[in-house]
């Protein structure tokens, strides 16, 4: 079994209004140079949405991060590795908006969601159901179920809204319906994340899933080089729920 793509890593560009560096240590050349010292044969950088104004990519910043990408392929790519432009983009909308527009999607090749405290709402209304009502639900019942309700809705929508490949860490800081996001996941060839980093896809949520007609990846939401391609977290939890590992589409069982 080899791992051959980890899709979910970020460098110095998550850095919203600090200097780079703060949240992601690496750069793109160093992401890549760890994940072809890996044998991997894909990586994706994929910054954090520019919603977010701790960690947000800069959006001036994505077509630079795009040609230097482009020129990075050239050397990499006659080693054996692809470098992937994206972003993991934030849930900031009860309608399921997020923070990356179709003048950003043009510049990118693959698109992750997320929900992240810290990102900034689309209003009012949408502050007070993703931003406040998860925190709070997590220390008090009460309004727990209609959190979860709210946040299983909005991932709905926003998969009917964009080209989404991946839901990242889905059910981690905000609680969603799995087997809901899974099924509307699947109409739209996307795939769910089990993340090496967050404790989702947990057993238990994958427990719930096991039936249910959706891929996966294992990524590593790697912040540090280091880190790139170190998922044995997230493949442990699918063997030990017995999730056929072909389901895992980005892993060679062969």
């Amino acid at each position: 079994m080899k791992v051959i793509g980890d899709y979910h890593t970020h460098t110095i560009y998550s850095s919203g209004f600090r200097k780079k560096g703060k949240h992601a240590r690496g750069t793109i050349r160093e992401n890549a140079e760890a994940a072809l010292k890996k044998g991997l044969k894909e990586v994706g950088i994929c910054d954090h949405g520019p919603g977010h104004y701790l960690y947000g990519v800069k959006k001036e910043n994505l077509p630079k991060m795009r040609e230097e990408i482009d020129r990075l392929n050239e050397e990499f790519v006659p080693k054996g590795l692809k470098i992937l432009l994206g972003v993991e983009a934030n849930l900031v909308g009860l309608d399921g908006t997020i923070d990356v527009d179709d003048k950003l999607l043009k510049y990118i090749d693959i698109l992750l969601m997320g929900y992240h405290y810290g990102a900034t709402p689309k209003s009012l209304s949408d502050g007070l159901g993703l931003y406040v009502l998860n925190p709070v639900s997590k220390f008090f019942y009460l309004g727990r179920e209609k959190a979860k309700e709210l946040n299983t809705r909005a991932y709905i929508k926003a998969l009917n809204k964009y080209p989404i490949n991946m839901i990242s860490h889905p059910g981690s800081k905000a609680k969603v319906d799995i087997v809901e996001v899974a099924k509307e996941a699947n109409k739209h060839n996307t795939y769910l994340e089990i993340s090496a980093k967050h404790s989702e896809l947990s057993v238990d949520s994958l427990k719930l899933l096991l039936d249910i007609d959706v891929s996966f990846m294992v990524n590593s939401d790697a912040h540090r080089p280091e880190d790139i391609g170190n998922v044995d977290e997230a493949i442990r939890r699918a063997i030990s729920v017995n999730l056929p590992l072909n389901r895992i589409v980005n892993i060679d069982i062969n």
